[in-house]
């Protein structure tokens, strides 16, 4: 077995979701949604932060329900900021709002799976990156969906967040070339079979 994505580390929690979510590609409009907004709320933290308190964050926003959360007013937003179990930044949640207003427009007139899918043609992109040092920060591809979501309301979604939350919901396939997760997370493509996990 080769060595993992060396950005995981060894916490177990982080490789746990190394191995078994990061990459895999993710086909329901709510969920893509929820990742992005967490996403939106790693910005100038790190991944495991987030991850910690996924949790919690599931619970202060109600599931992740947009049209739920589309309906928040100051209420909601001092409920949050006084939550110290999610990031407590009034920016980010005011934004949780625009973004849920935006998704449900997006899903109404085409459905968010297909608005995000449809920018690779319903098929994982499969990168052979050898060393996270090739990995880019952003690609055309993020620059385009991030400025599509910007026009859409969308905010805390910049070309670097959209990068990362594509990499995580298997738009596109990032594992390195010798990482052992890497094989099955390719064959979760559209027309293949995937195989049980190890």
């Amino acid at each position: 077995m080769g060595e993992r994505c060396d950005w995981c580390g060894t916490d177990p929690l982080y490789v746990a979701y190394h191995d078994h979510e990061w990459g895999v590609p993710e086909f329901d409009s709510r969920a893509l949604w929820e990742k992005l907004v967490l996403d939106g709320f790693q910005a100038g933290l790190s991944w495991l932060t987030i991850l910690r308190k996924r949790e919690n964050f599931r619970t202060a926003f109600e599931g992740f329900d947009p049209e739920r959360i589309a309906g928040w007013g100051e209420p909601e937003i001092a409920r949050c900021l006084a939550d110290p179990g999610i990031v407590r930044h009034r920016g980010k949640i005011e934004a949780t709002i625009d973004n849920a207003r935006g998704f449900l427009e997006i899903e109404d007139t085409q459905g968010f799976y297909d608005f995000v899918w449809a920018h690779v043609g319903h098929v994982p992109v499969q990168n052979a990156f050898a060393s996270m040092a090739e990995v880019p920060a952003q690609t055309p591809l993020s620059q385009d969906l991030s400025k599509k979501l910007r026009g859409a309301g969308f905010r805390f979604c910049g070309p670097t967040i959209v990068y990362a939350w594509l990499q995580a919901t298997g738009v596109v396939n990032d594992h390195l070339v010798g990482c052992p997760i890497r094989p099955r997370v390719a064959a979760m493509a559209p027309g293949t079979e995937a195989p049980e996990p190890r």
